[in-house]
């Protein structure tokens, strides 16, 4: 859980803080927002931090595995109201291997073998068969839902939970309270690496984290891109527009080269193309010496007698 938050938050961040059209009752919205801060503040979150400084992380692993593995039967059977077989069937197998191998979830030993875990609730499978997610609302002591959402949470805690599990196999009834407890210290502590994540307005950043989130898991991770096919478009008619382009200049370079060539230069390269020829390698000896007789040689310059230099220098 905690992981996936943070995922998320990596991806849809930087997000927009315009007025949302999904937000109709901000402003009660945001005065529930501001009381469930404050019991944040002053109670959830200084318990969270104390139960991250005492508890090792092994333990919280095993928490927080334990009452996932509990959570895996409501996953099943809306992963089947979703008509997603092939991952109620992995479930399952997630569940029982949890609950044998890794001595009642304490061990995530599923995930080692290769099956994902999956997030599945009733507000999904709502989403599912098209039911509108509502405007957006914000639950005293719960936090950010939908309509939708809200619904699917009433209809799920009329159901046997995960904590009435484990009520039933204690003793005292008080007890209860106890996992129950744990449970929400638990998942509070796991989200406090995510606070630094957050900027700007935090209620506008929850809000629209809230509802892209919800909206990816409905989608199942496929998220729509409207400008994809666009894009590429584009991409392609630019990319073969600046090739066109690169060649025509390459083009217009060697031309201009060409012109810049003086004549003196233009008769220089004529010169040495005309004298530049080939060797016959089958020319016979009197050829080459009759073409040595032909090069002209250069006489050197008489030096001057040494004695007449010295006289005209003492005259």
């Amino acid at each position: 859980m905690r992981r996936s938050l943070i995922a998320l938050m990596l991806i849809f961040t930087p997000l927009s803080y315009a007025e949302n059209q999904d937000d109709p009752w901000e402003g009660w919205n945001r005065g529930v927002f501001e009381f469930n801060e404050t019991v944040d503040k002053y109670a959830a979150r200084p318990l969270a931090m104390a139960y991250r400084n005492v508890t090792p992380q092994a333990v919280d692993n095993a928490f927080s595995n334990v009452f996932g593995n509990l959570g895996e039967p409501l996953v099943i059977i809306n992963d089947l109201f979703q008509l997603k077989f092939a991952q109620a069937a992995s479930d399952t197998g997630r569940f029982l291997i949890n609950s044998t191998i890794g001595l009642l979830g304490i061990f995530d030993v599923a995930s080692h073998i290769g099956l994902e875990k999956h997030d599945e609730d009733i507000g999904q499978t709502l989403g599912y068969w098209g039911l509108n997610s509502g405007p957006y609302v914000v639950l005293p002591f719960l936090g950010p839902s939908t309509v939708r959402d809200a619904s699917g949470l009433a209809i799920q805690y009329s159901l046997p939970s995960d904590i009435d599990v484990l009520k039933q196999t204690m003793d005292e009834s008080q007890v209860f309270y106890s996992p129950t407890f744990l449970k929400f210290l638990d998942l509070r502590a796991d989200l406090v690496p995510a606070e630094g994540l957050i900027s700007g307005d935090k209620y506008s950043f929850v809000r629209s984290l809230y509802l892209q989130r919800r909206q990816y898991l409905i989608n199942d991770g496929k998220v729509e891109d409207e400008f994809s096919d666009e894009f590429e478009d584009d991409w392609d008619d630019e990319w073969e527009d600046d090739e066109f382009e690169s060649e025509s200049i390459d083009e217009e370079a060697f031309s201009e080269e060409e012109l810049s060539l003086d004549d003196g230069s233009r008769e220089i390269i004529e010169d040495e193309n005309q004298t530049t020829q080939p060797v016959d390698s089958n020319a016979s000896p009197q050829a080459s010496d009759a073409v040595l007789d032909e090069v002209p040689v250069m006489n050197p310059s008489p030096e001057p007698e040494s004695s007449e230099v010295d006289e005209e220098a003492i005259n």
